[in-house]
């Protein structure tokens, strides 16, 4: 056995190097600079070192011709440039922005087949809908297996209020469970009304009938998009964030090249490929006006909001599915990393680089929030974290004459010139998508790969190869990590968390030995923001919404966690005074946009002041004790004397986060309208809690005590005379 085995091997050795042989001799450039991908062993470790972000754009400026260059490095982008780089085929890809930049970050962290689907396919005898959730299935299961450590099976809830509907419901589920066949999660199982309600306390319980369980996956999204990228990397991609296509090539009417900028610094040069594809999401069309300018638009972007509040709205454990909704949409309820993502709506919207939540997208979610939980948690617009809006690439299908129709599935285009454009699907299905694209590269270019077939099925991406459930107990014991902090670690960056663990500071305490951590609430860590530079992070907004995921959990915590993070990035990519500012105001910017600061601020300031003549009074009261020099404001300085009052010292940012959360009018002080409007929007649940309205409230008792003892001793003195 042992010799046919071996047999066998050098077979296989040598039928490969003739491949690559072959492959290669069909490009009279030189090839020196680039190592083909060996994926043989899908399960080993690559232990090639991942270049750094100069290193790559060193690359990239060499005048090497690429087989493929991919524009767009969302998760389409990373899936098709990690697909390319395995079968041995020169690959490079450049992302005008972040990766997972724009929609893959922003999606409801879902991996799933699709139930809404399942339920039209049988419905409307739709073969194509079957075939869909079939391939859904399929990716569905493999990213939950070649991703364990930023995926997970998650059960969710499918609340019953009428009798009728628990079969109609219990055999569209079972269904979804058979076309899943031996790619099943878990089996689906009907709940009684008390075995619901013990699962999913939050319920509204009024005419509740029971409950249908099923299990989808869920995964941390942007996470996912970068190992994906990094994975690539580390098996011969040339991959670079921040940096901009500007221009098509063509020789003889074919596609030979891009003209691209580095955003960072502003250099331009040439980036020679057969075959570039089009990967860019909501930004399809511009990309292909690129290639022919009279080309007609096929995206058509809907905007999708999600919400996330605090995570008592929902079990740790479950999700819940509201599948009738006042406008017939489908709402998502869902546990995330110790918060509850809500969410989405579903409108039409123009396409941009920086998409916002609305108000009435808000709303809309809130109340249909409301619909469902009991009247025990009073869902209020102030436990809104964060809010963000992604924008869903819809796109009409150009291989067919009626571009009229919407393609329910994604879409593969190639140009007269050899524009490869991949466009539509979704996040569960981008190694389909990307295995697809490739193929349509190969074909329309005449590419010679290593290896004609797609590799990634089953292909373990970065972080999972060493990864266990229990591998955090190991980052307790030998660098003594805080147990939430190792948890964490071992979740988001697998069996490349002791990486990670090796660049953590000393916390000077007994315990936790290892570990400053950035904001007190959330379990991200000094050594993460090194690491970060390390995984292509360029700017503060990298690091808080996507190295981090910070921004998209709590976007007031987010602006407090700023300043640390940003020294410690000086730190690694040598920023000088006026670049920490620069990055400042962007990641301000970009919270207050595109994160949900500005929109809650807005709505808190909209609420009329409801408060009575008694709690007037004493808001009145407290403003003027702090207002001690009665200018008729309170200053920063005034802050930093009441909260020394009572014990409390703080950092001049940590000040002038105190003041900018109240500061409507942003003139750097607080006036008592200012002051009135917070207390009446805390008061009617459009704010949850102020720091600046605590620390009024221990002024006031510090005032009142200070006025006691006065008394006491004026009393004593008068005693002993």
């Amino acid at each position: 056995m042992s010799r046919r085995r071996l047999l066998i091997g050098c077979t296989a050795g040598v039928t490969g190097a003739v491949f690559a042989s072959w492959a290669f001799s069909a490009d009279d450039s030189p090839v020196s600079w680039y190592t083909p991908a060996t994926v043989s062993a899908k399960t080993e470790r690559k232990k090639r070192p991942l270049p750094s972000r100069p290193e790559q754009i060193k690359t990239l400026q060499a005048g090497h011709t690429y087989d493929i260059l991919i524009i767009g490095g969302g998760a389409t982008g990373a899936g098709c440039a990690l697909d390319a780089t395995t079968r041995g085929l020169r690959t490079a890809l450049v992302e005008s922005d972040d990766f997972a930049s724009g929609t893959s970050s922003r999606s409801t962290k879902l991996i799933h087949g699709g139930v809404r689907y399942l339920q039209k396919a049988i419905l409307q005898l739709d073969y194509d809908q079957y075939k869909m959730v079939k391939e859904a299935l399929h990716e569905r299961a493999n990213m939950l297996e070649v991703a364990p450590h930023l995926t997970r099976p998650l059960p969710i809830l499918l609340p019953v209020y009428k009798w009728w509907q628990v079969p109609y419901y219990w055999f569209g589920i079972k269904m979804y469970d058979v076309v899943a066949g031996d790619r099943n999660l878990k089996s689906s199982y009907y709940l009684s009304k008390k075995n619901t309600l013990e699962l999913f306390p939050m319920l509204k319980s009024d005419n509740l009938c029971g409950g249908i369980v099923y299990y989808d996956g869920q995964q941390d999204d942007a996470r996912m998009n970068l190992a994906i990228a990094l994975t690539a990397a580390r098996h011969g991609a040339t991959i670079a964030n921040h940096v901009r296509v500007l221009k098509l090539h063509k020789t003889a009417g074919k596609l030979s090249g891009a003209r691209v900028r580095d955003e960072l610094t502003g250099k331009e040069w040439d980036v020679k490929a057969k075959s570039i594809i089009n990967a860019t999401g909501p930004f399809t069309d511009s990309i292909r006006k690129m290639d022919d300018q009279n080309v007609k638009e096929i995206c058509c972007p809907s905007s999708g909001v999600h919400i996330v509040l605090p995570g008592y709205y929902s079990p740790e454990h479950m999700g819940l599915l509201d599948p009738s909704t006042s406008d017939g949409r489908v709402i998502f309820f869902l546990p995330w990393l110790k918060g509850t993502i809500a969410g989405t709506t579903d409108l039409p919207c123009d396409v941009t680089h920086n998409p916002k939540p609305t108000e009435d997208e808000i709303q809309f979610i809130l109340t249909e929030v409301r619909n469902y939980l009991n009247p025990d948690v009073e869902v209020r617009r102030g436990d809104v974290l964060s809010a963000w809006s992604g924008i869903r690439p819809l796109v009409s299908d150009p291989n067919k004459p009626d571009t009229q129709s919407l393609a329910r599935n994604h879409i593969v285009h190639v140009s007269p010139s050899g524009l490869v454009t991949i466009a539509g699907g979704k996040w569960t299905t981008y190694r389909a998508m990307a295995a697809e694209t490739i193929d349509a590269a190969i074909e329309s270019s005449n590419l010679k790969p290593l290896y004609r077939d797609c590799q990634t099925d089953g292909f373990l991406i970065e972080g999972a190869h060493g990864w266990t459930p229990t591998m955090y107990i190991r980052l307790v014991q030998d660098f003594g990590l805080e147990m939430e902090v190792a948890q964490h670690l071992a979740k988001s960056y697998g069996d490349r968390a002791f990486a990670v663990a090796k660049m953590a500071a000393m916390t000077g305490q007994r315990w936790p030995v290892i570990g400053k951590k950035v904001h007190p609430e959330f379990p991200y860590i000094d050594a993460e923001i090194r690491y970060g530079v390390r995984e292509y992070a360029c700017t503060a907004i990298d690091m808080i919404a996507r190295r981090l995921r910070l921004a998209f959990l709590n976007v007031q915590a987010a602006a407090e966690a700023l300043p640390t993070i940003i020294d410690i990035m000086a730190e690694e990519l040598k920023w000088n005074e006026t670049e920490k500012q620069r990055q400042m105001k962007l990641a301000a910017d970009f919270l207050a946009n595109e994160m949900g600061q500005m929109v809650n601020r807005a709505s808190r300031d909209k609420i009329p002041i409801n408060l009575s003549k008694d709690e007037i009074q004493t808001y009145i009261k407290r403003f003027q004790i702090i207002d001690k020099d009665k200018k008729g404001y309170v200053s920063i300085n005034d802050i930093r004397r009441s909260l020394k009052n009572y014990g409390e010292e703080v950092t001049g940012e940590q000040l002038h986060e105190i003041l900018r959360e109240i500061d409507t009018n942003m003139n750097g002080q607080v006036e008592l309208d200012e002051y009135l409007q917070m207390m009446s929007a805390i008061k009617s649940g459009h704010v949850t809690y102020s720091r600046f309205a605590r620390m009024a409230e221990m002024e006031e008792e510090h005032h009142e005590k200070e006025i006691l003892k006065k008394q006491i001793s004026v009393e004593r003195s008068g005693g002993g005379l």
